[in-house]
C-alpha cells in the first residue's frame, strides 16, 4: 500500500463524544500503522451553526487523545475551491437548477406515495426552458441546485464491510447548493478530499447511503475515488445513540472525571471488535493491536463503568517516563520521584491520587492509632538507615518475634499509622520513602 492520506472531519457545531473521537481514532490508527498522513479538516460552512470556540475545543480534545494531525485546516477558508468544482459541474450539465419552494416539493412528494411512486424528485427543473427560469428568477425565486445522478449501481469494496453498492436510480438528485448560494456538506467534502489527494475515507456506517452520491461526484469531477470503510457506531450500554448536543459521554466529561486518555482511546477503538480491550501505554500500541478487518458490523456498546477498571488497569503500566511531566505539575519532583511512581502506581484508580500518596510519603499526614503499645515497641524496633525494599520484611519480622503477632495484628497498626490509610500500596515499597524520621514520628504520634 502507498502511504495513505486520511482525514477527520468534524461540524464544529458542539463538543466532541465518544462516538466522534471513534472515527478520529481509526483514521489517526490507520495512517499510523501504513505510514500515513493525518488531516484534521473542519467542515464549518454552516456558519450559523459552527463556532471557532467549538474548532479550538476539539482540537483540545484530540490532542489529550495522543492525536496530533499532520494538517489542520477549515472548510470555510476554502471557498474558491468549492465554487470552482461547483462551475465545472454546470459546465458538465451535472449541476442544474431548481426553483421549487419546500411545500411544492412535499406536494409532488405526497402525490408519489398516493400513486405507489417512489418519493423522489422528478426531475421537473430539467424541462424548464430559459424563459421560464428567467420569469422565475423575476418572481423573486432564487435556484437551489441539484447534482444529476447516473441512474446506474455504484459499486465498491468496503474495507470493513466488503462487497457493498448503491442502485443511485432510487435516489433523487441531492441538492448541493442552497438557493442562498450556501453549500450543503457533500460538495465541499469531495471537493476537498480531491485537493488534499485523500486516499481513504474511514467513517461511520451511517454514511454508506451517502457513499453512491460521492463516488459519482469524485467521477463528475474527474478524480479516482478513495477507498471507503464503514465502521460499526458506538452506542452506550443500553443501546442508544451517543448525541453531542446532550453531551452524553463527551471527551470534555471523561477527561475531567479523571479517565485516562489511553484507556477512553482503547475502549472507543476495541470495543465491537474481534481483538480484546486491552490497556495500552500509548497510541502507537494501540496502532500495533488495530485492523480494520476485525472490526465487527454489529453496534459496538460503550460502556464507561469499564473505563474505571481499564484506567486503573492503564495506569499500572505506566513507566515514569510516561508520566514525568504530569507528575511534575503535581510538584512530585526529587530523587524519590521514580521510585514513589513505581511504588503506587498500581495501586492508584486515577492519576490525581497521587498527592495523596506523596503526602505519604514527604509530607504531614494524620497517623490513625491503633495499640499505642504496639507501635511504641514498633518504634523501639525501627533499624537504622539506609533503608531499601528489604527494610520493612526485616523489620516485621522482628516484631513478629518480639511480639507474637502475625497478619492482620501485626500489620494493620502499622499501615494505619504510617500511611493514616486502610490499605494502599505496598508498604515494602513506600517504607524506604517515607524514611526513618517520618515513621518514627508516626509511630509515636507526632
Amino acid at each position: 500500500m502507498t502511504s495513505p492520506i486520511v482525514r477527520f472531519a468534524p461540524s464544529p457545531t458542539g463538543r466532541i463524544h465518544i462516538g466522534n473521537a471513534r472515527p478520529a481514532l481509526f483514521n489517526y490508527l490507520f495512517a499510523s500503522v501504513h505510514n500515513g498522513r493525518f488531516v484534521l479538516r473542519f467542515d464549518d460552512t454552516d456558519s450559523a451553526r459552527c463556532a471557532a470556540a467549538f474548532a479550538e475545543a476539539i482540537e483540545l480534545d484530540l490532542a489529550w487523545l495522543g492525536i496530533v494531525p499532520d494538517l489542520t485546516l477549515r472548510q470555510s477558508e476554502r471557498g474558491a475551491l468549492h465554487a470552482a468544482a461547483a462551475d465545472r459541474l454546470r459546465g458538465a450539465g451535472r449541476l442544474y437548477p431548481c426553483y421549487e419552494t419546500p411545500e411544492e416539493l412535499e406536494r409532488r412528494r405526497k402525490l408519489q406515495q398516493a400513486r405507489g411512486l417512489p418519493p423522489i424528485y422528478d426531475r421537473a427543473a430539467l424541462k424548464l426552458s430559459d424563459a421560464d427560469r428567467a420569469l422565475l428568477e423575476t418572481q423573486g425565486r432564487r435556484p437551489h441546485w441539484r447534482f444529476r445522478l447516473e441512474p446506474r449501481v455504484v459499486e465498491w469494496t468496503d474495507l470493513i464491510r466488503g462487497p457493498a453498492h448503491i442502485d443511485c436510480a432510487s435516489l433523487s438528485d441531492p441538492v448541493l447548493i442552497r438557493e442562498d448560494g450556501a453549500y450543503l456538506y457533500t460538495l465541499p467534502s469531495v471537493a476537498d478530499d480531491i485537493d488534499l489527494a485523500i486516499t481513504h475515507i474511514i467513517r461511520g456506517e451511517d454514511h454508506v447511503a451517502n457513499t453512491g452520491v460521492q463516488i459519482q461526484l469524485f467521477e463528475a469531477l474527474g478524480a479516482e475515488p478513495p477507498q471507503f470503510a464503514h465502521h460499526n457506531l458506538l452506542v452506550s450500554a443500553e443501546g442508544e445513540g451517543l448525541s453531542k448536543r446532550l453531551g452524553a459521554l463527551s471527551i470534555a466529561a471523561l477527561r475531567e472525571e479523571g479517565y485516562e486518555p489511553m484507556a477512553v482511546a482503547a475502549l472507543a477503538t476495541l470495543t465491537g471488535s474481534s481483538d480484546a480491550v486491552q490497556p495500552v501505554r500509548s497510541l502507537s500500541e494501540l496502532a500495533g493491536k488495530f485492523d480494520l478487518a476485525h472490526v465487527s458490523r454489529n453496534p459496538a456498546r460503550f460502556d464507561p463503568l469499564d473505563l474505571g477498571p481499564l484506567t486503573h488497569r492503564t495506569l499500572a503500566l505506566l513507566d515514569y517516563e510516561d508520566v514525568r511531566d504530569r507528575l511534575a505539575a503535581h510538584d512530585i519532583v526529587g530523587f524519590k520521584a521514580e521510585p514513589f511512581w513505581a511504588a503506587v502506581r498500581a495501586n492508584i484508580k486515577r492519576f490525581d491520587a497521587v498527592t495523596g500518596w506523596w503526602r505519604v510519603v514527604a509530607g504531614e499526614i494524620a497517623p490513625l492509632r491503633e495499640d499505642e503499645a504496639f507501635l511504641a515497641q514498633a518504634r523501639d524496633a525501627l533499624p537504622p538507615e539506609p533503608w531499601d525494599e528489604t527494610t520493612w520484611s526485616a523489620w516485621t519480622g522482628r516484631l513478629k518475634t518480639e511480639t507474637g503477632r502475625t497478619g492482620r495484628a501485626l500489620f494493620h497498626p502499622l499501615r494505619l499509622a504510617l500511611t493514616g490509610a486502610e490499605t494502599g500500596p505496598e508498604l515494602a515499597q513506600l517504607l524506604p520513602l517515607i524514611g526513618h524520621a517520618r515513621a518514627a514520628a508516626r509511630l509515636a504520634g507526632g
